[in-house]
């Protein structure tokens, strides 16, 4: 392994490990044997921002844009300074990343991108791996931070699943999988699964699709998966369920909002 090979992965070792200090002093010397590294150019802005060193990684992202001009990644960390730095916000929450986090479970865990997206000025403080709260309301599920500030909702259809999955006795954990200004995608992992809804994936599966990439080289967890009595939940079922949970019809139709707005109309 050469000596650059060995410093990469010794700065995303400590960015996973939130080592800012480190992470910056790793990616200063790569830049210093290599002035067009523009992946360590983006680590170290990013790892700046982190440490709360809005003004030096401003610095750095400049010069990475200079090295590849029109980079999404980088006018949006441009954009998302301005934003933190005119808040008054000195230092942006990211955990320590674990790093099989986000390992997809068939059935279990669900990645997916939230509507009706939050403010860019909260928006902007979110971090990889940041934990999120799971907000049932009457025809959706919200999601928001910690702090208690709107991120975004999950769509309709798995707006409905879920809030009936909770009725039954689930629960989920909710982390932050991708922050950007406009859009933020999540992760979904089952905690708990209620007794009504026992035999049923919290989440559409498809195990055929996803065995090989999860299983790969793992044989015996391949056959647990194989052996595992979970069923896909059809629309029906998932009426049915709604019904010997709840009797409030309200609650049964679990209409949209533009649907209740064209009734209103009439």
């Amino acid at each position: 392994m050469d000596k650059i090979t060995q410093l990469e992965k010794q700065a995303i070792d400590a960015a996973i490990s939130a080592n800012w200090k480190d992470a910056i002093n790793l990616n200063e010397e790569i830049i210093d044997h290599n002035k067009k590294n523009i992946d360590a150019y983006l680590r170290l802005g990013f790892a700046l921002m982190q440490n709360g060193n809005f003004i030096k990684a401003k610095t750095y992202y400049r010069k990475a844009l200079k090295l590849q001009p029109g980079n999404y990644v980088i006018n949006e960390n441009l954009e998302r300074i301005k934003i933190l730095t005119s808040k008054k916000i000195s230092k942006t929450k990211h955990p320590n990343l674990d790093p099989y986090l986000f390992l997809e479970i068939p059935g279990k865990t669900k990645t997916i991108t939230l509507v009706n997206c939050g403010q860019k000025s909260i928006l902007a403080r979110l971090s990889i791996g940041q934990p999120a709260l799971i907000i049932p309301k009457k025809r959706r599920i919200e999601i928001r931070s910690i702090d208690h500030e709107y991120l975004g909702c999950l769509p309709d259809d798995l707006s409905k699943r879920m809030t009936i999955f909770i009725k039954a006795g689930s629960s989920f954990s909710c982390f932050i999988k991708e922050a950007r200004l406009k859009n933020i995608t999540i992760f979904l992992k089952e905690e708990k699964k209620g007794k009504r809804v026992s035999k049923y994936a919290s989440f559409p599966i498809n195990i055929q699709s996803n065995l090989d990439n999860l299983t790969q080289g793992h044989e015996e967890m391949r056959e647990d998966l194989k052996d595992d009595d979970l069923e896909e939940l059809s629309d029906n079922d998932l009426e049915k369920i709604a019904e010997s949970l709840n009797d409030e019809k309200e609650y049964l139709g679990f209409e949209t909002e533009e649907k209740e707005e064209d009734e209103g109309e009439e």
